[in-house]
């Protein structure tokens, strides 16, 4: 089975890039309602094989060119899979089970500054507009997490969860900058079925320990809609995208569209949850909108 040709405009990579966030928006909703029914190990297990089952037909008849890879390649995947499938969300969820919504996404935001620090690390210098635009959508942020008031910044802390989902935003700032080192020829399908079967080889053992532990799977109607959300939409579509979107950008700018979360938090809140916008909201998105203009405007040099 073929992945079929769409339209240019339809795989444009800013469009591939905010339909993920958005994806992935409604993966921490769904995240933190699940707490209760399904522990954190077994989301994630349950999710990443839902994506391979999705993966799997397309990615087939490209599998056989994995026999070729070296041992060097290899050694990327496994990192690409760890990082990506066993760590990112793992890490997010474990985090969901002891902090707030609000906290997730605050530091969830921290990613596109994380993987610049790392770039600069790295011997990668970013252009003063690619910063500037960062520090302009991530006050964009703070602007909607603390609902206009930096009095609610100041009185946040931290806590267990808090530091897992640093861990997280680590990993996926990883993840992302290691994409460039992914094996050349490798088709997109291939690669993520096979990312998603080292990271399932990881997360399979903790899931064994988390169950034996005494964690209990409530498989209610509701908790099963929402797996199917988890390993639909955030694993097996948002990674393609994501993936894809990378390799054309560059990981700056690919991470700077997760400052859309708290964007699409707030408008899948009005129109789900009947919450009614306020001012620091709209300010707030057009901050983060604007960051993202002055980050993209110029072609990738």
């Amino acid at each position: 089975m073929s992945v079929p040709r769409l339209p240019r405009a339809l795989t444009h990579p800013y469009l591939l890039l905010t339909l993920t966030v958005l994806f992935w928006s409604g993966n921490m909703v769904v995240g933190r309602g699940l707490r209760e029914a399904v522990p954190p190990m077994s989301l994630a297990f349950a999710r990443w094989t839902l994506a391979l089952l999705l993966t799997l037909p397309f990615a087939w008849p490209h599998l056989k060119t994995l026999r070729g890879m070296t041992r060097k390649q290899w050694g990327v995947l496994v990192v690409l899979g760890v990082l990506g499938v066993g760590a990112y969300n793992t890490l997010a969820y474990v985090a969901l089970v002891h902090t707030t919504a609000t906290n997730a996404a605050l530091l969830n935001s921290f990613i596109p500054i994380a993987i610049i620090a790392i770039s600069w690390f790295l011997g990668h210098q970013a252009r003063l507009l690619e910063s500037f635009g960062v520090g302009v959508s991530f006050v964009g942020v703070m602007v909607i997490v603390s609902r206009g008031d930096p009095v609610v910044l100041a009185g946040l802390s931290l806590n267990a969860g808090d530091l897992w989902m640093l861990a997280a935003v680590l990993s996926w700032a990883l993840y992302t900058l290691g994409l460039k080192w992914r094996p050349a020829g490798l088709h997109p399908m291939a690669l993520l079925a096979t990312l998603t079967m080292i990271g399932l080889v990881v997360l399979a053992p903790l899931v064994w320990v988390e169950l034996s532990s005494g964690a209990k799977l409530h498989l209610t109607t509701p908790a099963l809609f929402g797996v199917a959300y988890t390993g639909i939409f955030p694993a097996f579509l948002g990674y393609v995208f994501y993936n894809r979107a990378v390799g054309e950008v560059g990981a700056s700018r690919a991470g700077l569209f997760i400052h859309l979360m708290p964007a699409f938090s707030t408008i899948l809140a009005m129109l789900f949850l009947g919450e009614a916008p306020r001012a620091y909201h709209f300010f707030g998105i057009a901050l983060i909108l604007t960051g993202i203009w002055l980050t993209t405007r110029f072609k990738k040099g």
